[in-house]
């Protein structure tokens, strides 16, 4: 007769099995948001000038195109991480704040210049060997 129990030489194989693809995998999901040359230096303008302005934006953060900047915050906006306040006044005047949900990015955002500022000096140090 066999027994299920677990005999002392015996080992349980508890290890998971973890598949990976864009749907599933949630470091995609958090890249599909914040990915991107602008997406992340637009959300640390709008922390640091916030409300912002269009203009304060598209003055402060060099080299995007006033088509791109729309896109981008249009996409912010679509994804909840930033909110649009319109002032009807002539001319119109647009405020763009971080949600509440886009400020749970804030320790994120934090982390990632953390480490970016760690793997520039460690690419310097490579580089001047």
């Amino acid at each position: 007769m066999k027994d299920n129990t677990n005999v002392d030489n015996q080992t349980i194989d508890t290890k998971k099995t973890f598949i990976f693809d864009e749907n599933t995998c949630p470091v995609t999901a958090t890249m599909k948001v914040l990915g991107g040359k602008w997406k992340p230096i637009l959300i640390n303008a709008i922390y640091f000038t916030a409300p912002a302005r269009f203009g304060e934006l598209k003055r402060s953060v060099i080299g995007i195109t006033q088509s791109m900047l729309t896109q981008q915050l249009r996409e912010l906006e679509d994804n909840g991480i930033i909110s649009r306040k319109i002032y009807a006044e002539i001319p119109p005047k647009v405020e763009y704040t971080l949600t509440d949900f886009g400020l749970t990015l804030s320790p994120v955002i934090q982390t990632l210049a953390e480490w970016g500022k760690e793997y520039k000096l460690n690419k310097q140090k490579v580089q001047s060997k």
